[in-house]
């Protein structure tokens, strides 16, 4: 299996993106969820980036596919998410 381009690297941070501005944003549950349901959404999504941060190129399986990228709002979302479940 080929390694993951540029494009799709790009794009897998781009959709990171999203998971950073649910947590960063849904600081409350919604009026139709419950707080379980709600700390279940938050942990979704640091879950999510977590994963994201550990991908790795499929010829080896050991190199990470990241290279310049910035994972410090990631990481700060990693970080809030996870005082949500506490």
């Amino acid at each position: 299996m080929a390694n993951w381009t540029s494009d799709m690297i790009a794009a897998v941070y781009r959709r990171a993106q999203d998971s950073v501005n649910v947590i960063n944003t849904q600081t409350s549950k919604k009026d139709d969820e419950t707080d379980e349901e709600w700390k279940h959404r938050i942990k979704r999504n640091w879950q999510h980036l977590e994963i994201i941060k550990a991908y790795k190129q499929q010829d080896d399986n050991t190199k990470s596919i990241w290279t310049t990228e910035d994972f410090t709002a990631v990481d700060a979302a990693i970080v809030k998410g996870k005082a949500v479940q506490s």
